[in-house]
C-alpha cells in the first residue's frame, strides 16, 4: 500500500507541477510534462487493478486530471488566436510600411 500511495504522491506532484505550468502558460514545461502523465499514470491504473488501491481516489485524480486537460486545452486555443491576431497585425504593419514607401518613393520632385 505504500508503494500505491507514493504512485498517488507522484501523480499529485505532476499534477501540481501541470498547473504551475499551466498558469504561467510556459508551453516548454507543458510539452515535458505531458510526456510524464501516462508513465505516472501506469503505476497507479496497475495499483487500481490490483486492489492495492481504493477507487474513489483514482477517481478524483482522473477527474483533476481532465479538467486540467481541458483548460490547458482552452488556453492553448486561445494562445493560438491571440499568435494569429499579432502576426496579422504585423503583416498589416508591414503592408502599410510598403504602401506609404511605395506612394513616398513615386512623388514627383
Amino acid at each position: 500500500m505504500t508503494d500505491a500511495r507514493t504512485h498517488l504522491d507522484t501523480l499529485d506532484k505532476l499534477m501540481a507541477d501541470l498547473g504551475q505550468a499551466l498558469a504561467a502558460r510556459d508551453w516548454d514545461a507543458m510539452a515535458r510534462l505531458n510526456g510524464q502523465v501516462k508513465p505516472c499514470l501506469a503505476p497507479v491504473m496497475a495499483a487500481l487493478e490490483s486492489g492495492d488501491l481504493d477507487p474513489e481516489p483514482v477517481r478524483t485524480r482522473l477527474a483533476e486530471l481532465q479538467q486540467f486537460v481541458d483548460a490547458a486545452n482552452d488556453s492553448a486555443v486561445r494562445a493560438r488566436a491571440e499568435a494569429e491576431q499579432a502576426l496579422k497585425g504585423v503583416n498589416r504593419n508591414r503592408s502599410a510600411a510598403k504602401a506609404y514607401q511605395n506612394v513616398s518613393s513615386n512623388r514627383p520632385k
